[in-house]
């Protein structure tokens, strides 16, 4: 008798449709292109706006060195206050309709993973490209800086891209990560959270303090530069996302 050996292989259109799959979920959270990419620009051109104004009444005014406190506007992150509420309003409006047609949790948190990676991808690019547009016009011909400020504008179009996609993707996962934990255990698990942070910070804060290390801490910071603290701050997105991901697996909408 002639033993044949048989393998198993995974069929080519099941890999497809896994990546379908993943695919629809990114689809399902364009239903309303708002949340992702109409209040985010909103809120971004509103900001824009009012530092225009203000740039034209300066100069109406005659007071020109004012303009160089444009240098410390925080208008360029008006947007990412709201990322945190997108974030956690991708999970509540979509998980409970996701698994209603049968999206199984990893490909939903997959699919939502992929969308939170282009909005910050293109917002990303959007910003570092209108910070190079400010610089080359001088501040729109009069003088205002809203891109061109705080880090940005500094090292370059990739040096702001990489600092703003890892800022925007951080927000977008710490939000959706924080409505998994009340999906998951409710008011109590946002309880126990968020005490948590807390007590590490004060942990933290209170062991620089009292070892007299935060000279030490800042001389880090300083020694890795601001490429070094943003690589941190997606190395803490890359964890919220696998913090997310294990705590929607049992998660249960109701």
């Amino acid at each position: 008798m002639t033993a044949v050996a048989t393998t198993t292989t995974v069929p080519r259109t099941a890999r497809r449709s896994r990546f379908n799959e993943i695919w629809r979920i990114v689809r399902l959270h364009t239903v309303n292109p708002s949340i992702f990419f109409g209040v985010p620009w909103l809120i971004l051109g509103g900001a824009w706006a009012v530092t225009m104004l203000i740039a034209l009444m300066l100069r109406a005014a005659g007071i020109s060195a004012a303009e160089d406190g444009f240098q410390y506007s925080w208008a360029v992150l008006s947007p990412q206050w709201y990322l945190v509420a997108v974030g956690v309003q991708a999970i509540a409006f979509t998980f409970s309709f996701a698994l209603g047609f049968g999206a199984t949790r990893r490909d939903y948190w997959l699919g939502t993973s992929a969308m939170f990676v282009f909005v910050s991808f293109e917002m990303a690019v959007a910003i570092a490209t209108l910070v190079q547009i400010e610089q080359a016009t001088n501040g729109w011909w009069i003088g205002a800086g809203m891109f061109d400020a705080l880090w940005y504008g500094q090292h370059g179009w990739l040096f702001d891209f990489y600092t703003s996609f890892a800022l925007q993707l951080l927000v977008l996962f710490i939000g959706a990560s924080i409505t998994t934990v009340y999906m998951r255990w409710r008011s109590r698990g946002l309880i126990i959270l968020f005490s948590s942070l807390v007590v590490l910070l004060l942990g933290f804060v209170a062991t620089a303090t009292l070892g007299n290390s935060w000279p030490a801490v800042f001389e880090w910071l300083g020694s890795i530069g601001q490429v070094g603290v943003f690589t941190i701050l997606l190395v803490k997105a890359l964890f919220w996302a696998v913090f997310g991901y294990f705590v929607i697996r049992r998660a249960t909408p109701r």
